[in-house]
């Protein structure tokens, strides 16, 4: 990293440019703005949210994006920055009390996770008394994930600017839950879940988030849950992404959409601007790329400034799977039914040419904010592979519009069984597949999340700077492995903590 003046020193140019309207675009678009810098974001699409999307179909809102939300009460650090951003007081936070419904068709069992972690275990110890000592061990762990604010572990300050202070602190905030870190307790769920001899239970576990993700991360999840530490969005993606870029605006900030950014500018070893697919050039003192990380290493940079660590990663880390989305505007209401509910199917369903076991039925019955009065927006969710959709679309549209109608006509098939009825309610229908999520975002293969949450990823802090190249910086879920709301804007303030370090400069927020 290049050295910067003095502190209190005063800096020449404090113009940054920024590649993407998404979170981490508009995170670090505001903390640049709060902390005397002069920021323009560039998006190429029309609107600002990225991955968190929202669209209208008719009288109904179609959300694509954000499904729950982390760290609204106000006594988490991530309400703070909650606040800076703008997103509080402008959005309106509805408490999970239920995480969701797991439902096995081929045994006819199934189990609602609330926040009552003791009737947790006595639905599942009915289900499945043979494994009673594995659930008391999961239950046990998510109460040892109570009662802790986990949005001040690894979100505070990049690596880059990561001390010995900060480092016991986090260890003495890990104090009483360190050892669920290690052992067996920090492999994948899919290895863990190898000792519990029912079949369901196992299914059950692995159905909570993903079965690659670390078994802490889903005790973590239960405990939250429990504390009442988990939201949705009232007005969903929309209202979220609104706020903070309304936020970006008072501060001064400007957006350019419609942008699409072809190349990083860099002039000796230092980033000084993008070209634009117009053949147009932006100058700035700093680039930040908030934008799919494949794309801006290999893409607008060339490769030119990647080391053997970030080859490695992108040449064996996993991606978040692909999903396809289906969406249906019902003139009916669910009331009682979970916002989600995991199926497992009983006989596969077919789409795009691959075998579906399983789908994430969300029901956005607990606001009245995307559809009309006695209406509903059902969305069914499950993961496919980016080959068979990207292929399709290249080599035939035709089918590829029509296998997008087939499967919408055959998950509402299936949906009949758990809602009788259904099928001639519908209304709109709307099917995103893995090349949509591409042609909107960019995101490498479709990858809605950046890395998977491996064991092996888990504990990475991945650099927001690249290989012999200064004034340039890295926000998103490709810095921050797993993705989600709370580290993607974080991870726009650490530019900004890194601009200012760099420039000798203290470090302010809006707000005391």
């Amino acid at each position: 990293m290049q050295a910067g003046p003095r502190r209190g020193e005063r800096v020449a140019d404090r113009s940054v440019l920024i590649i993407g309207a998404g979170l981490a675009g508009l995170s670090a678009g505001c903390y640049a703005q709060m902390n005397g810098y002069t920021s323009h974001i560039v998006e190429r699409h029309t609107r600002a949210g990225g991955v968190a999307a929202a669209w209208q179909r008719g009288e109904y809102l179609v959300d694509g994006g954000i499904h729950f939300v982390m760290g609204q009460r106000r006594d988490t650090a991530l309400h703070r920055t909650y606040r800076e951003l703008g997103v509080v007081p402008a959005t309106r936070f509805v408490e999970m009390t239920a995480y969701g419904r797991f439902v096995d068709e081929r045994s006819g069992r199934s189990v609602d996770v609330t926040a009552d972690l003791g009737r947790l275990a006595d639905d599942l110890k009915a289900a499945s008394p043979g494994d009673a000592g594995a659930i008391d061990e999961v239950i046990a762990g998510a109460r040892a994930f109570r009662g802790r604010d986990w949005s001040e572990v690894g979100m505070s300050r990049p690596p880059e600017l990561l001390g010995l202070r900060d480092r016991l602190g986090e260890m003495w905030h890990l104090r009483g839950a360190a050892r669920y870190f290690t052992g067996r307790y920090a492999a994948s769920v899919d290895d863990y879940v190898q000792g519990v001899a029912d079949p369901w239970l196992r299914q059950f576990f692995r159905s909570l988030f993903l079965p690659e993700v670390p078994v802490w991360f889903v005790l973590m999840v239960l405990g939250l849950l429990a504390d009442g530490q988990m939201a949705f969005l009232e007005g969903g993606c929309r209202d979220f992404v609104g706020a903070i870029e309304d936020r970006y605006r008072d501060l001064g900030g400007q957006v350019t959409y419609q942008a699409d950014v072809a190349e990083v500018l860099v002039e000796g070893d230092r980033a000084v601007g993008v070209r634009l697919s117009d053949g147009s050039e932006l100058r700035a003192a700093v680039v930040v790329s908030a934008a799919d990380g494949y794309s801006t290493i290999y893409r607008l940079l060339g490769g030119r400034h990647v080391s053997a660590q970030v080859e490695g990663r992108y040449a064996r880390w996993a991606l978040c799977r692909p999903m396809v989305m289906v969406s249906y505007g019902v003139a009916r209401q669910f009331p009682g039914e979970p916002p989600f509910t995991t199926v497992r199917l009983e006989r596969p369903l077919v789409a795009g040419g691959q075998e579906i076991d399983g789908l994430l039925v969300r029901i956005f019955n607990y606001s009245q904010r995307f559809a009309p009065p006695g209406k509903t927006v059902l969305q069914v969710e499950f993961e496919a592979e980016w080959e068979r959709w990207a292929g399709l679309h290249r080599d035939d549209r035709a089918r590829y519009a029509a296998e997008k109608e087939r499967v919408s006509a055959e998950v509402l098939e299936r949906l009949e069984r758990h809602f009788p009825g259904v099928s001639s309610q519908v209304e709109i229908s709307d099917v995103a597949t893995p090349y949509t999520t591409w042609r909107y975002t960019q995101n490498y293969r479709g990858a809605w999340g950046g890395w998977l949450m491996t064991p092996q990823v888990a504990n990475e802090r991945i650099e927001r700077t690249l290989l012999g190249l200064s004034n340039f910086y890295m926000a998103g879920q490709w810095v921050m492995p797993g993705g989600g709301v709370g580290p993607c804007l974080c991870s726009g303030r650490h530019v900004a903590q890194l601009l200012c370090h760099r420039d000798g400069l203290p470090f302010r927020t809006a707000l005391p």
